[in-house]
């Protein structure tokens, strides 16, 4: 007998809630009863995507490196490191560090009417341990679940970056990042010798950083930092956890890097002064695959701009632009563009500085542009093309009406990927499905969450 979607969302629920991620009073989402399906091309895609933003990661890290030596273009590093502390500058550089990259990467998929465009990298992605839930509840015998999953691939990349057999891992969560507390500890329940605390439970010895476990002193080989670095002068001891990094007591991830977490880094990737070096360095293949998905993208610098100059690949009506003021008296239609933090801030993360420029008035469009322009260089933010979400129909389970109701959304879909050593491989793929008269699409109220699945006929 065919399970009544009613029941199937009822039981996802409640499974939800004594696994401690779903509160009516807080941590809400709307439930379907089915997870969003991909295609077998679109599953494909999701399988070869991984491998290539790795080795944009690689190719990242190693211009940013020789820019800062000097060997490179000097303006790269220069941009990078805009307003972050030069402390945090110079460890990230350590000889230690050097080819240290983010051992999860997590991409913001959108999905469009032409095919899927990537907006945004995360290394330091929160929703892999709700994921992972989702993935166990939607359990059916008409679908399979895309991915290999999450807990075992999070722990394999933690004994990747430690070198050691069965290594202690502390998953650290912040007070800016308590919303994602119940999930990590959801994670860390599935998980041996996985420890999930708060900054101040570290206890810092000469030999190394330690957690009390069962009323017994652990010594933790990895530290999973998740915790955005422009929040580092807010985390207790966190001078004791570098520290710890430094010699080499504790194994870091994602690396104190912070120009790896700048979402301006699709800037260089779009500049026209870099497509040949890009082109070299990835190969032809992934340069190829990743310039089909990666949006124009702009940083906007508000250094003036020589009268011969122009902004590289910015045109308004056929016109290349020379100033950013050109951009003021726009027209809603011609603000397809978005305005975004670039990171090291508070406003970075969450959606919380993004701009739709046909989302607003004119009046606050031409704000945003001033006040983002004013804070270059202390904070960067970057300008990047709109990419309009395809509609598409979900169902979800209505507690006001009691039906299972139909919304016409957008779609985000975020894949976890673990990288252990070359080895990058996909945990799971999360759908977050948003309204379709949203612009901005991420984890509200009223969206729908699913994992996702392939259908089995």
């Amino acid at each position: 007998m065919i399970t009544e979607p009613k029941k199937i969302c009822a039981d996802i629920k409640s499974s939800l809630i004594q696994a401690g991620l779903y509160s009516d009073s807080g941590n809400i989402f709307r439930i379907s009863p089915e997870p969003y399906f991909l295609s077998h091309e679109e599953i494909r895609f999701f399988q070869e995507l991984g491998p290539h933003l790795l080795k944009f990661y690689s190719v990242l890290n190693r211009f940013y490196l020789d820019s800062a030596k000097g060997n490179f273009h000097p303006w790269i590093a220069e941009y990078l490191d805009a307003g972050k502390p030069q402390d945090l500058i110079e460890f990230g550089r350590m000889k230690r560090m050097r080819q240290a990259l983010p051992g999860i990467i997590r991409p913001d998929v959108i999905v469009t009417e032409k095919g899927f465009a990537v907006t945004e990298l995360d290394s330091v992605p929160g929703g892999f341990g709700l994921t992972a839930s989702l993935m166990s509840f939607y359990d059916d015998p008409s679908w399979e679940i895309i991915g290999e999953g999450i807990p075992a691939l999070f722990y394999e990349m933690a004994e990747s970056v430690s070198k050691a057999a069965s290594p202690n891992v502390a998953i650290v969560v912040s007070d800016e990042s308590k919303d994602y507390l119940s999930e990590m500890k959801y994670l860390g329940a599935l998980l041996g010798r996985v420890y999930v605390v708060h900054p101040k439970d570290l206890k810092f010895k000469e030999e190394g950083l330690f957690v009390v476990h069962e009323g017994k002193w652990v010594r933790v080989d990895v530290l999973y930092r998740f915790f955005e670095l422009f929040d580092l002068k807010n985390i207790p001891k966190s001078e004791l956890h570098l520290y710890a990094a430094k010699k080499g007591r504790v194994v870091t991830t994602p690396p104190y890097k912070p120009w790896l977490e700048e979402k301006l880094s699709f800037a260089l990737f779009s500049h026209p002064a870099l497509k040949s070096d890009w082109e070299k360095a990835l190969g032809l293949e992934t340069f190829t695959f990743l310039t089909h998905l990666i949006p124009e993208t702009w940083v906007l610098d508000s250094r003036p701009i020589p009268p011969h100059g122009v902004i590289p690949g910015l045109e308004v009506k056929g016109n290349q632009v020379r100033k950013w003021e050109e951009l003021y008296p726009l027209t809603q239609k011609e603000r397809e563009i978005v305005v975004k933090p670039s990171g090291f801030s508070p406003e970075s993360w969450g959606s919380r500085g993004v701009v739709v420029g046909h989302d607003v008035s004119s009046e606050i469009w031409q704000k945003t542009l001033t006040k983002v322009l004013q804070q270059f260089p202390d904070q960067p933010s970057i300008l990047q093309k709109f990419y309009k979400g395809k509609k598409v129909e979900a169902r979800y389970f209505d507690p006001g009406t009691g039906k299972i109701e139909t919304m016409i959304s957008r779609v985000r879909l975020t894949p976890y990927y673990f990288v252990s050593g070359e080895s990058v491989r996909l945990g799971g793929v999360l759908g977050t499905l948003c309204q379709q008269n949203k612009k901005k699409i991420h984890g509200m109220v009223d969206a729908i969450i699913v994992p996702c699945a392939k259908k089995i006929l």
